[in-house]
């Protein structure tokens, strides 16, 4: 059973960090590409980030670019976003999945507030 647990959301004030962490099994997790997506309050999911499998290779949308790093430990079978500079319109669930496929897991809430 594939399984995707993301953890490492919270609330924290503008320009704050956050580190976002995706701890998946059920699948060999070295052999694929991930990527981090993300939904606000009442509007659709909107893809984040995403890392190749190897991890030499990322890519980011234009409104996350130079504030988030993805990364990945394929001996621990986990992803990372790390976050910073953090601002209101971050606020959502974020969640990892397989690119392509929709996300299983629970998400992680972030909320950017003062």
């Amino acid at each position: 059973e594939v399984q995707l647990v993301e953890s490492g959301g919270g609330l924290v004030q503008p320009g704050g960090s956050l580190r976002l962490s995706c701890t998946v099994s059920g699948f060999t997790f070295s052999n694929y590409n991930m990527r981090w997506v993300r939904q606000a309050p009442g509007k659709g999911l909107e893809w984040v980030s995403t890392i190749s499998n190897g991890g030499r290779t990322t890519t980011y949308a234009s409104s996350v670019k130079g504030r988030f790093t993805i990364s990945r430990d394929n001996a621990k079978n986990t992803l990372y976003l790390e976050m910073n500079s953090l601002q209101p319109e971050d606020t959502a669930v974020y969640y990892c999945a397989q690119p392509g496929t929709p996300p299983v897991g629970q998400g992680t809430q972030v909320t950017v507030s003062s």
